[in-house]
């Protein structure tokens, strides 16, 4: 293992472990790494689904087995949306266009993440427009699919502005939502031709490491405002990177 690689997975394996404290899998933190590191968007679009895969698959499990999950509310969503992601898999743009994609979702996934924390957590749940619902998976689900980022970062303070599922429920159908969507997604990619990198198995391994560690955190106990804040940053630089020639 070179030096590269060994810096990679282990800041994939502390980004697994953030996102997945707060019930996410950890696609925008590959993805923004990826682009810092100079990695090419045809390598960084199913390599960051594969591992987003791994780690929603450790934080539906946690947070299922936690009673933090709401089957009723995550077949709204995910109904149109797994569809609408592998549609967005299948499509292919030119480097250029798909580094400015990327870079505008990084900046619209730091900023749901920043007003997720500011959003009340003593609510009443109240009832999901089913259309809306609908709509909005399938919208999610398509630009989880065109850019890889599995959707969850802006199903959670959907979810919660709106009042549609509790704090404590949200992280765990966002977890399983991220988790099909992810695998919708890579499906679309490799229907039309995308492979995955041979050499993700450094990677896969930390992720499983730091999304089981974060999962276990995150079901168990309250979110911090201070990891939001620091993959807020992260984020940000990932986004000026990705405009950049």
């Amino acid at each position: 293992m070179d030096d590269s690689t060994f810096i990679l997975a282990l800041l994939f394996l502390i980004i697994a472990f953030l996102y997945s404290s707060v019930g996410q899998g950890g696609a925008s933190g590959y993805l923004a790494v990826m682009a810092l590191f100079g990695v090419t968007t045809a390598a960084m679009r199913p390599t960051a689904l594969v591992l987003n895969v791994i780690v929603a698959t450790i934080a539906s499990y946690k947070y299922c087995k936690a009673r933090r999950f709401s089957l009723n509310t995550f077949i709204v969503f995910a109904l149109f949306s797994v569809p609408c992601s592998f549609i967005g898999g299948e499509v292919q743009l030119p480097n250029r266009h798909m580094k400015a994609v990327i870079g505008v979702i990084l900046i619209m996934a730091s900023f749901a993440m920043i007003v997720s924390i500011y959003l009340r957590s003593d609510y009443v749940v109240g009832k999901i427009p089913v259309p809306v619902g609908l709509t909005c998976g399938g919208l999610i689900g398509f630009l989880s699919g065109l850019t890889s980022i599995g959707g969850g970062i802006f199903l959670s303070p959907l979810l919660m502005f709106f009042k549609w599922s509790s704090v404590r429920n949200t992280s765990g159908i966002a977890a399983l939502f991220i988790l099909v969507n992810s695998l919708s997604g890579l499906l679309g990619q490799i229907s039309v031709g995308v492979t995955i990198n041979a050499n993700i198995w450094p990677f896969a391994a930390a992720v499983v490491i730091g999304g089981y560690a974060g999962s276990e955190f995150g079901s168990r106990k309250l979110n911090g405002k201070a990891i939001m804040i620091v993959l807020f940053a992260v984020l940000v630089m990932a986004a000026i990177r990705m405009f950049m020639p």
